[in-house]
């Protein structure tokens, strides 16, 4: 049996070491891509996975990623040494550039503190452990219902209380009043996290004039403001039209923020978890003790960041025509998601499938998002229909991944969407 020495001698009994660990709940994300995964029919279609697909349901590797991996293999002066904390200095260069722009003022002062980081999940990380030491009295963290469901679980690991604010009205359009009166009536120097674009699970952007009115109260509640950038170029096709919101808080309100950045989805580097933090400072000095601090931050949480993936993007970035090779391909991509809502929405109206309850008039919503997902309305019990009737696999909060819908499937999954309404109302 196992025993335990104590510091006199004595012996206490002690069992296994770990088994009063509790089971961790199944991530809501997550487990539906080990769900589809385990079920062997062949109708089976995976809609909650945020990552695109082909029309014929294949990933793809972008063309101008396999010509920058053939330039990457064919130099001789290339290693695979250790990077600096930071990261890969020719990506954090052009990262900052395809966020801020190059006329950008805050980069052009230099005072933008920037960091590579483990995709958009770690820039999250990093700047909620930042905030969580340098920011005076741990503010609380505002956040849109809904939002991406780990947003809330980042900032809380670092210590920080969440709380969240207002987003979309029960037609799916943007609460705009009730998000900028929760947004004003938080304590100043709270936390407000924004979605650069293409809301995630909604699709649902304020307008240009809309985020004026956000950075009125940002300014005046003195905000910690973090941008969520998981989809530019992707959500539009238009890198510059996609960087609206936080080149109008930057360079025309003059505002100090954090933009997170990631290049999974709109270079479909997935798995190289590829990334960055910017943080806009008020000048060039606190920048550079801001990065520091965020290299100390880097440092014992996983050393320093991944070189292969950088070298990709950098590569890209850094090559006309690889660059324009991957606008087009970002204007493919974004153009099929497009399709794909209006063919779904054909597709219900066509035979004549009920709106998923008496909010609504129309399917209308889900061709006035944006991005990667639909926000359709479902409840829970049509998703689960969908799923054990259909083997059509969604988050149970009834967002779809747009890209996971194809002119081979689009039929069936409205057929599946008018049995599941029809079957509840019953």
């Amino acid at each position: 049996q196992y025993t335990h020495i104590t510091m006199d001698g004595g012996k206490v009994g002690w069992g296994p070491k770990w088994q009063h660990v509790p089971m961790a709940p199944v991530d809501p994300i997550l487990g539906v891509a080990v769900a589809y995964t385990a079920d062997p029919s062949p109708a089976k279609i995976n809609l909650g996975i945020g990552a695109y697909r082909d029309a014929s349901g294949k990933p793809i590797v972008l063309k101008c990623i396999k010509e920058a991996e053939k330039k990457i293999a064919n130099d001789p002066s290339m290693n695979k040494e250790y990077l600096p904390v930071q990261g890969l200095e020719p990506f954090l260069k052009v990262t900052s550039q395809v966020i801020f722009g190059k006329q950008s003022k805050a980069l052009a002062e230099r005072r933008v503190a920037v960091v590579q980081s483990l995709s958009g999940t770690g820039a999250l990380r990093i700047a909620a452990e930042f905030i969580s030491v340098y920011a005076p009295g741990k503010p609380c963290v505002y956040i849109s219902d809904p939002s991406w469901g780990n947003h809330h679980t980042i900032f809380r690991k670092a210590g920080l209380k969440t709380v969240t604010y207002r987003y979309l009205t029960p037609q799916m359009g943007l609460d705009i009043e009730g998000m900028l009166q929760d947004l004003a009536g938080a304590p100043l120097g709270s936390v407000f996290v924004l979605h650069t674009v293409a809301h995630n699970p909604t699709g649902v952007d304020p307008t240009p004039d809309q985020w004026k009115r956000i950075a009125d109260v940002c300014e005046k509640k003195r905000a910690v403001i973090i941008f969520d950038t998981a989809y530019q170029g992707y959500a539009t096709g238009d890198l510059d039209k996609d960087a609206y919101a936080v080149r109008y808080f930057s360079d025309e309100r003059g505002l100090e923020l954090m933009v997170t950045q990631s290049y999974s989805k709109n270079f479909g580097l997935y798995g190289e978890r590829i990334g960055a933090l910017n943080v806009a400072c008020a000048d060039e000095e606190t920048a550079g003790k801001v990065r520091s601090q965020l290299n100390g931050i880097i440092r014992p949480m996983y050393s320093n960041p991944q070189l292969h993936g950088a070298r990709l993007v950098a590569g890209v970035l850094g090559d006309d025509s690889l660059r324009n090779m991957w606008q087009q391909e970002l204007t493919d991509m974004s153009q099929r998601i497009v399709d794909m809502r209006s063919a779904l929405v054909n597709a219900l109206n066509r035979i004549g499938c009920p709106p998923p309850n008496a909010k609504f008039t129309s399917w209308n919503h889900i061709t006035s998002q944006i991005g990667m997902f639909a926000f359709t309305g479902l409840a829970p019990q049509h998703c689960d229909a969908l799923k054990a009737k259909h083997h059509i696999y969604c988050t149970r909060n009834g967002r779809f991944s747009m890209a996971g819908v194809n002119p081979s499937n689009v039929e069936y999954i409205a057929q599946a969407i008018k049995d599941c309404i029809q079957g509840s109302r019953l």
